[in-house]
């Protein structure tokens, strides 16, 4: 999923979808830090963004550009839809094993990934209040 969503152009996330939209319930990112308490784990979620080439690693800011910010920014989105698309197909777990191996791997898809997916909103966020 992760190579897949890499050879999307970044042109598509530069669009303003409402999927990536600031939500009103995440107050400028202030839930994340509030009631999730993102700084205290965040810096030990692995950064995948360089994985492959042509990937954009977010583990830290590498500048202030404008033009820099933007594209993490859009790159946010990017890993953010990674970790939906990665989610999506643990119910097919059922097909071929017992009941309680697919919400077993139900389970690990939403473990393994909301984290990940906290950390781009809140991170988006963030960049709101700097660049847009």
């Amino acid at each position: 999923m992760s190579y897949l969503c890499v050879k999307i152009p970044i042109s598509f996330f530069e669009k303003d979808i409402w999927w990536f939209k600031p939500k009103h319930w995440e107050y400028r990112g202030r839930i994340y830090k509030d009631v999730f308490k993102i700084k205290k784990w965040k810096n030990i979620v692995p950064d995948g963004g360089g994985f492959f080439k042509g990937g954009f690693p977010k583990k830290h800011l590498e500048s202030n550009n404008v033009k820099y910010l933007k594209t993490f920014y859009n790159e946010t989105k990017r890993a953010e839809l990674t970790h939906w698309l990665t989610i999506l197909p643990a119910p097919i777990f059922f097909l071929w094993n017992i009941w309680w191996v697919g919400i077993v791997m139900i389970a690990y898809a939403l473990l393994a990934n909301i984290p990940c997916i906290l950390l781009q909103r809140y991170n988006r966020a963030r960049l709101d209040n700097v660049i847009l």
